[in-house]
């Protein structure tokens, strides 16, 4: 599992970005347009280039074969280019250099993205994958924490501070990769060049994979709206801070972060599909139980409950998808997960920030509660139940 922990420092990279990007950029536009709909749609910019590039790029690097292996050469480009446009976002100057930044950023991250997942299931055998992906999520959500965390507080010396910092840890990690994930030799699946050229975006749509990216779209239908617009509500409902706002969040980040090893667990130990399904029904219980919190520390306790849950469904999503799937599609699933997440980011802050305009920010959570529940039904329609199954002894080393 060295490698494992490694590799989290990709995923940490990315989550630092990510939160300090959703956690911050939406000040930056109210400060040109004032419309909760039309920031929840400019906060869904990275979805479109995921939503294009991603299953294209993450099947394109099952068919990559170069001296730094498969995956690597992505991030070698995505990652340093990330890292100059988040720097750039908050010495705008006007709302199309916002704007501006705001998508070569998004293009640059959606270079990496797919195959920096894929490397996991690349580098680990299968009946391990839900425990790695527990591990990269520990560290991606400790990211969080940092984002949400130190974060608020650089903002409130500086709003530039954040998004340096997130810049210059994506630079380190990309080191830290470099470094230590030699992918040549720690890939244990050899996957030919010829499989690898046959491998099709639709041959991968059976039944049971497409009930199941349907439950994944709808779950993220509720976290993405939550995550663009919670902290507009804090600041607006809940009448707190700017940095206040920001800081709500790391109590979400940071149980998260603490269950997610344990949930990687649960899902090798009682099957993927039982374990999404309790974190499904415990996060639709504390998204209908938060507009009842009239407190900031109720809020913050409901948080709380809300990463556990959330630790639950998504630690053991990404596994479930690639589990039912062959060796030689990884990143072609990558792409297709990121694909539905996408879709449902792109249209979810839209459509709540609407809702939001007709009726308050009271709604946010109903609206959150109720894409829990379709998701709910559509993973019980999903027979597999996500156990991993065993192995070879034997593995075969990589000759990429």
């Amino acid at each position: 599992m060295k490698k494992t922990w490694l590799l989290g420092f990709g995923f940490f990279s990315i989550s630092i970005t990510w939160a300090l990007y959703n956690a911050f950029v939406p000040f930056f536009l109210d400060s040109y347009i004032h419309k909760a709909s039309l920031i929840g749609f400019m906060m869904t910019i990275d979805n479109y280039f995921a939503l294009f590039l991603q299953p294209w790029i993450g099947n394109l690097s099952d068919k990559t074969n170069t001296r730094f292996g498969r995956r690597m050469p992505f991030m070698i480009i995505g990652m340093p280019l990330a890292a100059v446009f988040v720097i750039l976002i908050p010495f705008h100057t006007s709302f199309i250099t916002l704007v501006l930044f705001m998508m070569l950023m998004n293009l640059s991250m959606s270079v990496y993205r797919s195959p920096t997942v894929a490397l996991m299931p690349d580098i680990t055998p299968d009946h391990q994958r839900t425990k790695a992906n527990g591990i990269i999520n520990f560290m991606g959500g400790f990211g969080g924490i940092l984002a949400f965390g130190a974060g608020s507080m650089l903002y409130g010396a500086n709003p530039a501070f954040p998004f340096i910092a997130a810049a210059v840890i994506t630079l380190i990690c990309l080191f830290i990769l470099m470094r230590f994930i030699k992918e040549k030799s720690d890939v244990i699946v050899s996957v030919p060049a010829e499989k690898q050229s046959r491998i099709k975006l639709r041959g991968e749509l059976d039944r049971t994979t497409v009930l199941l990216l349907i439950a994944i779209f709808f779950w993220f239908v509720s976290y993405q709206g939550v995550e663009a617009m919670f902290t507009l509500y804090d600041k607006h409902y809940m009448g707190l801070s700017e940095q206040a706002s920001g800081f709500s969040l790391t109590f979400f980040s940071l149980f998260f972060v603490l269950f997610a090893i344990p949930s990687g667990w649960l899902g090798n130990r009682y099957g993927k599909r039982k374990i999404i399904i309790l974190g499904v029904i415990g996060l639709f219980l504390v998204f209908a139980a938060i507009p009842l919190a009239k407190t900031m520390l109720l809020l913050r306790i409901m948080l709380a409950l809300g990463g556990m849950c959330w630790a639950l469904i998504n630690i053991n999503s990404y596994p479930f998808v690639v589990s039912i799937g062959s060796e030689t599609s990884i990143g072609t699933r990558t792409g297709l997960y990121y694909l539905v997440s996408s879709l449902a980011a792109i249209a979810s802050p839209p459509l709540l920030g609407w809702i939001i305009d007709q009726f308050g920010y009271g709604s946010l959570f109903i609206y959150a509660s109720s894409g829990m529940l379709v998701a709910l039904l559509f993973i019980f329609l999903v027979k597999h139940n996500g156990k991993s199954a065993a192995v070879p002894k034997e593995t075969i080393q990589a000759n990429i």
